[in-house]
């Protein structure tokens, strides 16, 4: 994947796009209770429990609250516009991703690794193409995933039912709330992949091969390394966007946010620091093992398509 320094071919962008989307797919589904859990606690905060209660308690307290009011069910609400957002979102991050790092290969000697610079800025294109495409996606997902703890609310019956709904309820602004901290969010994937490229880069001087031979463990170090980096630097940002996208649930809610600043004004009034990392250690369950499933089936997958896919 890392080091081509001619553009892709038809058949390479589509393998990056099938491993891509196989990938994304397998770790959503795999992550899903967690992300659940996740997404309650940036929006609604910690659970009424004991000031001695561990993370560890608090995760297995929602699972077992989850279970017990909604059922099994209620651990994977979401899961089908989850999956539906990360296909295109994964085919388009990988595909955008690989095509902008060779364009940026093309002008540097083809044996030189591409520098930090230019594997954020490709990282950063591949983010704001994938946000702006899938953000409809999103708020569905976590609207789905909040409505259980909202009694008082008319479910949604389904994806396309909630994403009908806020198209009508809403419009234009409720299908694409939360985008800007989603666009902020790009600098999340413009730290996550370039520490990934250089730790694999790292990895695979020290055993003497390409990055493009390396193994699933070496992979997964990687992976897991530069999301653990990522997600401890941005993770505000998904505090925010997880506020504003759920909030047009909640239509006489007192403290609604009018925007970005407000409501990051409101959460540092009313929660302090601290409130901007609301679910990090959950989340740190979730994305880092997803992270590693993510790019270790993605390098597997992309490898073999490769092979059978003839040219």
């Amino acid at each position: 994947m890392a080091g081509r320094p001619h553009g892709k071919s038809g058949r390479e962008i589509l393998c990056s796009a099938l491993a891509g989307a196989s990938a994304g797919a397998i770790a959503a589904t795999f992550v899903c209770p967690l992300d659940v859990i996740k997404t309650r606690l940036q929006v609604h905060g910690l659970p009424e429990m004991s000031s001695s209660s561990s993370r560890r308690s608090i995760i297995a307290s929602s699972l077992k609250q989850i279970v017990r009011n909604e059922g099994i069910s209620g651990l994977y609400r979401g899961l089908t516009p989850t999956v539906a957002a990360l296909l295109p979102n994964w085919a388009v991050y990988f595909t955008v991703y690989n095509q902008l790092k060779s364009l940026l290969h093309s002008h540097v000697d083809k044996n030189e690794q591409l520098s930090i610079g230019a594997n954020m800025i490709s990282a950063a294109g591949a983010g704001a193409a994938t946000a702006i495409s899938t953000n409809p996606l999103w708020v569905v997902k976590t609207r789905l995933q909040t409505q259980g703890m909202r009694p008082d609310v008319v479910p949604y019956k389904s994806m396309i039912s909630a994403l009908r709904r806020i198209a009508l309820e809403e419009g234009r602004q409720g299908l694409y709330s939360g985008l800007l901290p989603s666009l902020a969010g790009v600098s999340h994937v413009a730290i996550q992949f370039p520490s990934y490229e250089q730790i694999k880069y790292y990895l695979a001087q020290k055993e003497n091969t390409t990055v493009d031979k390396l193994s699933p463990k070496d992979v997964a170090i990687a992976s897991s390394l530069s999301k653990i980096i990522a997600s401890t630097l941005t993770y505000p940002h998904e505090v925010i966007r997880a506020r504003l996208q759920e909030q047009g649930h909640a239509r006489n809610n007192t403290n609604k946010y009018v925007g970005v600043a407000d409501c990051i004004r409101k959460v540092f009034q009313k929660e302090g620091f601290s409130g901007f990392y609301r679910g990090y250690a959950t989340n740190l369950l979730r994305t880092t093992p997803a992270a590693v499933i993510t790019f270790t089936s993605y390098e597997m997958i992309h490898r073999y398509l490769l092979q059978v896919i003839p040219t």
